[in-house]
């Protein structure tokens, strides 16, 4: 279901954060004016290996909630799927809006399982 600007779909089942962690995977209410625009975030190899830990659990939760379908960002964090957005995480409609909730997604299965082959497993 799709919702109007100031609400966002709440994707229920998906985990809130990485467990254990701080590392935010959902947001629980819409932003006061535009949702935070979603951008594409490079990853160098020289990243934490907490930071790695987040984008592969981020990426397992996705696959297990979205599998190959099209899904709405809703309350998916824009952070969080910024780390993945134009590579694994591409837009699913065109013209695609980066600042709307309502913006459809999907994983790009064949790169998804060149960067986190240990979700596909």
């Amino acid at each position: 279901m799709r919702m109007g600007a100031l609400l966002m779909e709440k994707h229920r089942g998906f985990p809130s954060r990485l467990p254990g962690t701080d590392f935010q995977f959902t947001v629980r209410r819409p932003a006061k004016g535009t949702p935070t625009k979603i951008i594409e975030r490079e990853r160098y190899a020289d990243r934490r290996p907490a930071d790695r830990r987040a984008d592969v659990g981020f990426m397992a939760c996705l696959w297990e909630q979205f599998g190959e379908e099209p899904f709405v960002r809703g309350n998916l964090d824009a952070g969080r799927l910024s780390w993945l957005f134009g590579r694994e995480v591409i837009p699913a409609e065109d013209p695609f809006d980066p600042e709307s909730y309502d913006a459809l997604l999907r994983i790009d299965v064949a790169r998804a399982m060149r960067a986190f082959p240990e979700v596909f497993e």
